[in-house]
């Protein structure tokens, strides 16, 4: 598939789209991007948008969970909301926040938002996410679903050029099929994985 003088594959077996390799934008240009973003903590519109995420997974959370923001970016707004639902949250982020030793950890829960469009290497991404998440923990991932190819090209969220891997819904059922996860999708482009207990 080719948009925007870009190339872009399907994969056959979870129906993610990904950008060639050979197009992947480079760290520097990637991080000049990032600084554009305005992500204010504070900021109540951002924190109602982060709501969409937070609300489902906190109903599905038990108290005083440990918990990972992975990609929280420069301001980590998500997690300053599950801290004070009553959680304990890390940070990593490879840019912002590449503090490596959050990542040598397990926990209960972690919260991935608008942060897996960005990966150069999904497959490797989710291997570190399931092996970060203890047995029963919950993975909630943030991003715009892709729907149907004929609209791809114009899509506003393919635009971005930090945005190299775009996710259907199907996408993520495979995911928890492949790792033995549950999946829901409690609101549009929001996925909650579950990992089985005995993983």
């Amino acid at each position: 598939m080719h948009a925007g003088q870009r190339d872009y594959w399907r994969c056959e077996r979870c129906k993610a789209t990904f950008l060639d390799p050979q197009q992947l934008p480079s760290a520097e240009s990637e991080q000049q991007e990032y600084q554009l973003h305005q992500n204010d903590v504070n900021d109540d519109g951002y924190r109602r948008f982060l709501m969409r995420v937070s609300e489902p997974l906190l109903q599905r959370l038990q108290s005083a969970q440990q918990g990972l923001d992975y990609g929280c970016g420069p301001g980590p707004a998500l997690a300053d909301m599950l801290t004070q639902a009553g959680h304990q949250m890390s940070l990593y982020d490879p840019v912002f926040q590449p503090d490596t030793e959050a990542l040598q950890r397990t926990y209960d829960f972690i919260t991935c938002t608008e942060v897996a469009e960005h990966f150069h290497q999904p497959a490797q991404e989710f291997d570190r996410l399931n092996t970060l998440l203890k047995p029963g923990g919950w993975l909630a991932i943030m991003t715009s679903f892709q729907t149907d190819d004929s609209a791809f090209a114009n899509w506003h969220y393919r635009r971005d050029p930090t945005h190299v891997v775009f996710y259907k819904e199907d996408t993520f059922y495979w995911l928890a099929s492949h790792y033995g996860w549950r999946c829901e999708i409690p609101v549009k482009n929001v996925a909650l994985l579950q990992k089985r207990h005995d993983r």
